[in-house]
Formats: C-alpha cells, structure tokens, sequence
C-alpha cells in the first residue's frame, strides 16, 4: 500500500459507477415507515462531560474526526467500545405522527432519515439472519440540535454523525448535511445523506460482530487500524446501496446520480481533502478515516459486490 499518496481528489467522474441515469432515490408511496426506530430531541444519558481536545487525537486528527467521526468511544469519552446495550435514556418523542409511509419519506427530510434507517436495517436483519450466527440488534437514530447527552458522553453538533457503542444510537444533527456543502465542498443531495446514514449503521455492525475493538489504540496514522474501521463502514455502507432495493423501501435501484452523490460526499470527507483545506498541507500520520480515493474506492467495492465479505479492509493493503 502506498499510505503517502499526497494528492486531494479532483474530479470524481471517473469512479462512477455503472447504473441508470436521471431521477433520485425515490421510497415506495405505500411502503410503511417504522419511525420508531428514530427519535427526535435524545439524549439524557448519564455520565461524565465532553472533553473535545488536542491529547492523543492531535489537532488534525480532531477535525477530521469532526466530520464523520467514529471512534466515540475514544473521542467523547474513552470508554470501552465493545457494550452494545443502552443505558437508560429519557423518553424521547419519535416521529410516528409525521412518517407514516414511503410517500412522508419523500416530503421530509426527517422521514427521509426515517426510511433510509428503516431499509439499512431491514438489509442488516436480513443479512444477519443468512449468517445465521447472531441475531441483528436495532439500533435507533437520535436527531438533534446543537448537543445531546449520549452514552459516550456529550457531544455537541460539532461532532457531525456519529454511532454511540455504549448506547447502541446513531446522533445526527441534520445541520451537518449544510456543512458538509459549505465547508467540505460536497454536492450534497438525498443520497449523499443516505450514504452518511448508511456509514454510521456500519459502526454499529462492527460493534455486534466486535470489529470494533480490533482499531484499539491504533488510533491515528495511514495504515492504522482507525483507518481500516472508516473504510469498512464506507464498504458496508455501499454493500446497503447496492441490495436497498430488496428491502422493499424504494422503487427502484438506486441512479447512477444517487450513488454519485455517495461519491461526492466519500472524497469530500477523505483525510488528505480535510488536511488540505483546514491547514493546506497533508499529514498521513494524522489520518483517522482515509484518504479520498481509499473511501471512494471502498464505498465502490461494497456496491459493485454487494457481499460484506468483500469488505475486509483488515487485510492486506486497502
């Protein structure tokens, strides 16, 4: 593996990936939402405060960690990865009144989130049943604005998404899909959301199947196992898109257009991208994630195979 490739991601044409073209990721009008799967406010965790510093993390590390940041267990609290059960939350409104079916998918952005966890799940139950050696465990998605109190720890909005393994919670604050544009230069769209969606519920299949604890205190550098975690929620997260539509949730598969914007938003949040604009150099051993090419390349895996077991990045160069 060449860990030093130095160069940002210009222009992404050329990692597209075959499919039809026009339209955008579109749910089945009658398709029920379980919208219990996502709450709206969250939080109200027990436990110690948020410390967001320099330490072990390091500056450049913390930002890029900001962005699509996984390791919360490291960077919220230090706390053990490996528990997957909750710890007792405050009852949190879910959205049930307002997601009702495909066609409020298609309307709002917060049914949009609703649908999108509906079919990742659905996919995982499913794939989790075939394997046949554990049962997949749900986990719910809290939406928030500017902090919540999580198992990991506070957070504020900063953050970005994130999985909590303490609590078994995605967080995401809705607001991050703006920054994403106006700060990291991605095209945005419904699949560049879904893409971000799809990359946190793969952190929380690492923690059911204990991939998780395997990054232990590599935590930074090119070929670090922090790395090697990132890239193989990037490949779960294509392995989703690619069987979406076999969950029943949407009406077709997904456009060339949609994954492009999967893509877009893949290089945007690459390490070498981030570097380059927060301090206009890049720094390997400060990688957390990957670089752009890395994660365009393993989104593209685990949707060109659609096969999790294609998305060992553990092995080999990645």
């Amino acid at each position: 593996m060449n860990g030093c490739r130095n160069a940002a991601v210009g222009d992404h044409r050329a990692w597209q990936v075959p499919g039809q073209e026009g339209g955008l990721m579109d749910f089945r009008d009658d398709v029920d939402l379980d919208a219990s799967q996502v709450e709206e406010g969250g939080g109200g965790f027990p436990g110690g405060g948020l410390a967001i510093g320099g330490g072990v993390i390091g500056v450049v590390a913390l930002v890029v960690a900001l962005v699509l940041g996984v390791n919360p267990a490291d960077l919220l609290s230090g706390g053990d990865s490996s528990s997957g059960g909750s710890t007792g939350a405050r009852p949190a409104s879910d959205l049930t009144a307002q997601c009702k079916k495909g066609s409020d998918a298609d309307q709002s952005d917060k049914c949009r989130v609703v649908g999108v966890v509906n079919s990742v799940q659905k996919y995982w139950r499913d794939a989790f049943a075939e394997r046949g050696k554990q049962p997949y465990r749900n986990a719910r998605t809290v939406l928030f604005t500017n902090a919540v109190t999580t198992g990991c720890g506070r957070a504020s909005s900063a953050v970005g998404p994130f999985y909590c393994p303490a609590d078994s919670r995605v967080y995401l604050d809705l607001g991050f899909f703006t920054e994403l544009e106006s700060r990291f230069g991605a095209k945005g769209g419904p699949f560049a959301q879904a893409y971000v969606i799809g990359h946190e519920y793969g952190h929380h299949v690492q923690n059911l199947l204990g991939t998780t604890r395997r990054a232990g205190g590599d935590s930074q550098g090119a070929d670090s196992a922090s790395v090697r975690l990132e890239l193989q929620a990037d490949c779960y997260a294509g392995v989703w898109a690619k069987n979406a539509v076999d969950t029943g949730f949407y009406e077709s598969p997904f456009t060339k257009a949609d994954i492009q914007e999967a893509l877009d938003a893949a290089a945007a949040v690459g390490d070498d991208r981030i570097q380059e604009r927060t301090q206009g150099r890049v720094d390997p051993e400060g990688w957390t994630h990957g670089s752009s090419r890395q994660r365009v390349k393993w989104f593209t895996t685990g949707y060109t195979t659609g096969s999790p077991a294609r998305c060992d990045t553990f092995s080999g160069a990645i």
